[in-house]
């Protein structure tokens, strides 16, 4: 899960100046994997 948030932290920078659609949705993604992660963080469950 950390390599994804990681992978898509890198996009959206690259993509911020360039790709101003892709780099949103880009955004959209990393917001999304990030409120997964804490739903996951907070309610206990660990998935390999």
């Amino acid at each position: 899960m950390l390599w994804l948030a990681i992978i898509l932290v890198v996009a959206w920078l690259l993509g911020w100046g360039v790709f101003h659609v892709a780099g949103g949705l880009i955004h959209l993604l990393l917001v999304i994997a990030v409120v997964v992660f804490l739903i996951n963080f907070f309610t206990g469950r660990r998935t390999v």
